[in-house]
């Protein structure tokens, strides 16, 4: 698309943002000798399969933009912010084609990006190439990290990435298998894009960890995102007397697969499906075969923490979105408000917002108590990484409406338990 900032017509009928707010900051006539506007480049996938990560943008562009007001007070000098917001249609190719325009065209002054390394990777690829500080989450940060060949002797220049890890997910999927009573032997469904490539990978994957937990894995390869037809897979876990089944998907591929499943006579004590099912649009349309899905969580209302912008708990900024939307809290909305954190940090610390250098140098330096938790680049557990907490959960269907409990948080105790771990009906 082509440039947007949130407040004008065209990205409003693209969010599908009617009733939004729409103050903005930058938009007025500049003076002579005005203060530069800073823009901020944000690519997110709003069209195509993974739109649904996108669906918080709107409505966190708009609370930052409201706050902000005329401009961030940087060093004595109040700067206009603009936002530029570009849609990758959940494409890498595309990612990297519209940070490529936000950079060269728009010549954004910091870029950021979320959701999966279809986004991630190529727009902070593009950024480091081109000198230009970028922020990223949303993507475990091995496939990040190592999906850029990133060296971590080394690390990056310009980019910086924060979110979990495969060993914590790893850590809380099995964690809960524990709790269910089972013959341990697990079906996986990691298709063949960045995320189940590094979930699958052998050193640094699910299958060491899933050997020395005790766990037999069923691995009937890797398929392509977008499939119409898995009977071979549902097949093979049959015929191994599998009893779990663990995956990273995209929504349509886990309600084609959940729905061939009960069509053939499969019916596993535990499904958890990473991505397809962390959000409550994907799981209600399956009713009462949404009960007892089990999933990881990033973020939720029951997080304890705060955002360092607005003052919000992660309570208050859930039934604020919701309020205000009328759409369920997800998992991205706190994880989109906390990239914007960061950012915004950064920018106000940099000794100079116009310097790519000095940027760059104010985001490493981060340490940050954000509404997903702590941000820190100097702990790793690379360079230019940061990790926050991550706790495993479970849906019931609660009046017809899927409800995500807390059912297990043994690397994260701090964030409180709302349920118990039960195997599918």
């Amino acid at each position: 698309m082509s440039k947007t900032s949130f407040t004008r017509r065209d990205f409003l009928k693209m969010a599908g943002a009617a009733g939004i707010a729409t103050a903005s900051a930058g938009l007025s006539a500049p003076a002579i000798a005005a203060p530069k506007t800073l823009k901020i480049g944000f690519v997110s996938p709003q069209t195509g399969p993974l739109a649904i990560f996108a669906e918080p943008d709107a409505f966190m562009l708009n609370q930052f933009a409201k706050q902000i007001g005329a401009g961030l007070m940087i060093n004595g000098t109040r700067h206009p912010v603009e936002f530029i917001v570009k849609d990758s249609q959940s494409n890498s190719n595309r990612a990297s084609s519209v940070a490529q325009e936000l950079i060269l065209d728009e010549e954004v002054d910091i870029i950021c990006a979320t959701s999966t390394p279809d986004t991630t990777n190529p727009v902070a690829d593009q950024a480091e190439l081109n000198g230009v500080p970028c922020i990223t989450n949303d993507t475990p940060w091995q496939p990040h990290f190592f999906g850029r060949q990133g060296d971590p002797k080394v690390g990056f220049e310009y980019t910086y990435h924060f979110f979990w890890g495969l060993e914590d997910i790893i850590s809380v999927f099995i964690n809960q298998w524990d709790q269910v009573s089972s013959n341990k032997v697990v079906g996986a469904l990691w298709p063949n894009d960045p995320d189940g490539n590094g979930w699958s990978d052998p050193k640094l994957g699910f299958p060491p960890v899933m050997a020395e937990r005790g766990y037999q894995l069923v691995d009937p390869g890797r398929y392509q995102n977008m499939s119409d037809d898995f009977s071979a897979q549902i097949s093979a876990f049959k015929e191994a007397g599998v009893e779990i089944v663990t995956g990273v998907q995209l929504p349509p591929d886990f309600v084609t697969f959940w729905t061939q499943a009960a069509q053939q006579g499969f019916n596993p004590k535990i499904m958890q499906a990473a991505k397809a099912t962390e959000f409550p649009q994907a799981v209600a349309p399956l009713g009462d075969r949404a009960n007892g899905l089990s999933v990881e969580v990033w973020w939720s209302p029951h997080h304890p923490f705060s955002s360092s912008f607005t003052g919000q708990t992660s309570a208050e900024l859930a039934k604020d979105y919701e309020n205000t939307t009328g759409n369920p809290w997800t998992m991205p909305l706190g994880f989109k408000h906390s990239l914007f954190e960061v950012a915004v940090d950064a920018l106000k610390r940099s000794e100079d917002p116009t310097s790519p250098e000095s940027i760059a140098k104010a985001i490493g330096e981060t340490n940050l108590d954000t509404c997903v938790g702590n941000v820190n680049f100097k702990k790793g557990p690379v360079p230019n990484v940061a990790k926050t907490p991550l706790v495993g959960g479970q849906w019931r269907m609660d009046g017809g409406k899927p409800v995500l409990d807390i059912v297990e948080n043994g690397d994260h105790p701090s964030i409180p338990l709302t349920g118990e771990m039960k195997p599918i009906a």
